[in-house]
């Protein structure tokens, strides 16, 4: 499924490819089908895997998984405020 925001760009669905069930993996976001978080899967990007080397390690999923995992967890940021000490100078 193709999605455009209001701008007209293309963006990830990433709520066909996402669950959360309390009965899979203690209810951690998930790649659908799967037991591979998507935690995982952010954490690996973060320490320089590419794509290519999570399916490689992973060959049940795809490009689009990856991606789907990535555009939650940048939704889940958007929505999660943490308060930080003020700087005062």
């Amino acid at each position: 499924m193709v999605i455009t925001d209001k701008w007209g760009d293309t963006v990830q669905d990433w709520k066909s490819r996402i669950t959360i069930d309390p009965k899979v993996c203690h209810g951690r976001p998930c790649i659908k089908g799967t037991r591979v978080w998507v935690s995982l899967i952010v954490d690996n990007l973060a320490a320089g895997f590419t794509e290519e080397e999570i399916i490689e390690a992973y060959p049940f999923l795809t490009k689009d998984d990856i991606r789907a995992a990535l555009a939650f967890a940048a939704e889940m940021a958007r929505e999660r405020f943490v308060d930080l000490p003020l700087k005062i100078a």
